[in-house]
């Protein structure tokens, strides 16, 4: 368009379906940074230590792979609907962070009122005992999740193509979100909990 020589009196500019996905953009611009922020402020609320935040923003990212490898796996190009869904994704993985922390500190105190967190040895068997009391409720909600958004993904007719694009990085990442509050998320806490309390 800026190469158009156009007459006095005359003017070019977008409309239609180009210039609503250019608002959306601009609007995801300022959305997706609130968000974000929204959810560190309601993890610190939850767990009053900005170090258990951290793990789970520092992690969150990561959550998200199986989302990107899925949406390129299908040739989804980014637009809105993509970015719905990868906004709905970070909620469901920080709330898979959230709920493990939980059954981990749970562990923790449990073994520290028996007075059975001596050493390194008693916090691993804590982590480990917390991680596998979460394992059957994540599962679960792993399931539930990816069954409801499959129908979606091989559905055809009218709105299909957006629909799908919003639960492809959804479907996508679920996989990856669940394995990180498997394995890195105990990992991380483990070894700040070592850290934390001392322990050899």
């Amino acid at each position: 368009a800026k190469a158009v020589r156009l007459p006095g009196g005359y003017t070019v500019s977008w409309v239609g379906q180009y210039q609503v996905m250019e608002q959306a953009a601009k609007r995801l611009e300022l959305v997706i940074p609130a968000v974000i922020l929204l959810i560190a402020l309601l993890l610190y609320f939850n767990f009053k230590n900005w170090v258990e935040v951290a793990i789970i923003l520092l992690t969150l990212p990561l959550s998200l792979v199986g989302g990107f490898w899925l949406v390129y796996w299908l040739d989804y190009k980014l637009s809105v609907a993509v970015a719905v869904g990868f906004i709905a994704l970070a909620g469901v993985a920080a709330e898979f962070g959230v709920v493990m922390l939980l059954y981990l500190d749970q562990a923790l105190i449990r073994r520290q009122a028996r007075d059975a967190l001596q050493n390194w040895h008693d916090l691993r068997l804590a982590v480990i005992e917390g991680t596998m009391l979460r394992l059957r409720p994540l599962a679960m909600t792993l399931t539930l999740v990816v069954g409801g958004l499959l129908p979606i993904m091989f559905s055809h007719g009218a709105g299909a193509d957006v629909m799908k694009r919003i639960a492809a990085p959804m479907v996508g990442g679920m996989f990856s979100a669940a394995l990180l509050a498997l394995l890195v998320i105990p990992a991380l806490y483990a070894l700040w909990q070592k850290r934390r309390l001392g322990l050899r």
